[in-house]
């Protein structure tokens, strides 16, 4: 197993010495959090990834799942984003059995940054991977009560282009469409623009027939490239 101590203190020393503390704030601010920051930019993060993913490779799926807790439990952001950046490096392990691990990513995650790394970057995946295991997940996803699990739902396709179920993600779009919330509305006019640029006139089709049950957002992201 790895020496989680030694992945912690490898990971925030690295970042630490790349920290920029006049980014530092700005950042913070942008992402509207009190959580610190080193002020590391993603190319340098992913560096650090990089570094992470040659020292500590996980002996398994007890080991990958133990790695992403370890730095998913430190205290600034740009440690949790390494949480991800592992979490997505390790492609044989992004398997159903660790679906309740990204669920509570997202969960505790609850800020657009985390979820949509999560939802686009695994479950995303899974779903491609375990279409018929996912997709009634999914389904029960898109009413949860929780709203990123919701966004979740939504932008599950994002990137799968001709790969996309177009009728599920029609489907989650009328769901949604009535809410106020605009990290659902931003949800659905993203998720159709992305499919837009796969399938330009299904999505043409589908808003000409529910223009007037979505949002002024959501109409304005799903149309821009139809």
């Amino acid at each position: 197993m790895t020496d989680l101590a030694g992945l912690r203190a490898t990971a925030s020393r690295a970042l630490a010495v790349r920290a920029n503390s006049a980014k530092a704030g700005p950042m913070a601010a942008y992402m509207k959090t009190d959580m610190p920051f080193f002020g590391v930019q993603s190319p340098a993060r992913r560096e650090v990834a990089r570094m992470l993913k040659a020292s500590y490779p996980p002996e398994g799926n007890d080991d990958y799942r133990a790695q992403i807790d370890a730095l998913w439990s430190l205290p600034h952001r740009e440690e949790k984003y390494l949480a991800l950046d592992l979490a997505m490096a390790y492609r044989r392990h992004i398997v159903m059995a660790n679906l309740d691990l990204y669920r509570r990513l997202i969960v505790e995650g609850a800020w657009w940054d985390f979820v949509d790394e999560v939802a686009t970057g695994l479950v995303g995946k899974l779903l491609l991977t375990n279409r018929e295991a996912m997709t009634p997940i999914l389904y029960r996803w898109v009413d949860d009560p929780d709203m990123w699990i919701r966004r979740t739902a939504l932008i599950s396709q994002v990137g799968h282009k001709s790969a996309t179920d177009p009728v599920m993600l029609f489907d989650f779009c009328v769901r949604r469409a009535g809410e106020k919330e605009f990290f659902i509305r931003k949800a659905i006019g993203w998720a159709l623009r992305e499919y837009s640029k796969a399938n330009p006139e299904a999505v043409r089709g589908f808003l000409a027939e529910h223009s007037g049950q979505l949002s002024g957002l959501s109409l304005r992201e799903a149309s821009k490239y139809v």
